[in-house]
Order: structure tokens, then C-alpha cells, then sequence
């Protein structure tokens, strides 16, 4: 047995304020990582996190994303997978990162999320599409539904995950530099 480990993530904002208005729920992006620390963590979303406009496929950086939403709340789950799965799961990711420049956020696709309608443009997604397709792809299905039209609220109600943390960004990052004081 293996692990996935997915974040659901809550930061500030006025877009995910809206996002938050839509889906209803506190957490509103979604993450994907190897490691329960997310050492290695990945999503489709702001390139750079305090510039909402440029969003793509990305490693997340979590000083980064502390220095723009000091106040980031996580919700990280433990998800059951083979090691085969994990492997290549892995191994897509990184390759999708070698040509992050080509994957992009896919506005287009929201208001279809909205309507209930399947909308997928080549290598365009929203953070959940993006995790979804991937597990999905590697026999992990979070929901019923068409890829894109998965949102951060079908992995909160994925049953067959488990939470192992919930606080603030600043506590992960804080219990890596105590457990590894060369972590940075």
C-alpha cells in the first residue's frame, strides 16, 4: 500500500471569494503531493500566488504562498493508492511540470461548471479538473462526474480519504523546520 496526499486549501482573496460563494465551502483549492509535508506539491493555479491573472500548472511554494496569505488554512488527506499508481502519478506530474508553460487555467470553463456542462479545452483546467483527470487516468475516482466538472467540493466528499491534518500553513511550515532544522 501507498499514498496520495491531497490538500484542500483555503486562502484570501476576491477570487476565491467568489469561488467560495459558488461551491459553498471553506477550502477552495485543491493540491496534490507525494509527501504528507508537501515538500513536492503541485495544482493548477496562480503562477505567482500574490498575481491572481496567472494561473497554469505549478509546484506550489509554501514560503511563497505564506509570504502572500499569511493566514492560509489546509486540510490535508491521506489517500489510499498502490505504488504502481503512485509511481505513475507521479511520474505524470513531473512531466506535466516539464511543460507547465502549455497547461493553463481554464476560465472558459467555469460558467460550464456552473451549468452542470462537460467543457474541456486542450490542457486548459481548474485545479480540481486537473487532480481529478490524473487520478482518474491511474483508476482513483474521486466522482461520477466528467473531469471538468469536478470541483474542490467532490474531494471533501470523497469518502475514501483520510484527514490527517488541519491548521495553517504556518504550523506545516513550522513542523518541518523543527523536525529538519535545514529545511527552508
Amino acid at each position: 500500500m501507498s499514498y496520495i496526499y491531497i490538500a484542500l486549501v483555503d486562502t484570501p482573496g476576491f477570487f476565491a471569494s467568489l469561488i467560495r460563494k459558488f461551491i459553498k465551502q471553506r477550502y477552495i483549492h485543491v493540491v496534490i503531493s507525494e509527501d504528507a509535508e508537501f515538500k513536492e506539491a503541485y495544482s493548477v493555479g496562480r503562477r505567482n500566488p500574490a498575481i491572481p491573472i496567472f494561473a497554469g500548472f505549478e509546484k506550489e511554494e509554501k514560503e511563497k504562498i505564506l509570504h502572500s496569505f499569511p493566514t492560509a488554512f489546509y486540510r490535508i488527506y491521506q489517500l489510499n493508492c498502490t505504488k504502481e499508481q503512485k509511481k505513475k502519478i507521479m511520474e505524470r506530474l513531473k512531466k506535466d511540470y516539464r511543460n507547465r508553460l502549455h497547461i493553463h487555467y481554464a476560465v472558459l470553463a467555469l460558467p460550464f461548471i456552473v451549468m452542470g456542462i462537460p467543457f474541456y479545452i486542450k490542457n486548459q483546467y481548474t485545479c480540481s479538473s486537473y487532480i481529478a483527470r490524473i487520478l482518474k487516468e491511474n483508476g482513483i475516482s474521486v466522482s461520477e462526474k466528467h473531469f471538468s466538472l469536478v470541483t474542490p467540493k467532490d474531494f471533501y466528499r470523497y469518502k475514501d480519504m483520510q484527514m490527517i491534518f488541519e491548521g495553517k500553513l504556518s504550523e506545516i511550515i513550522n513542523l518541518q523546520n523543527r523536525e529538519n532544522p535545514a529545511y527552508e
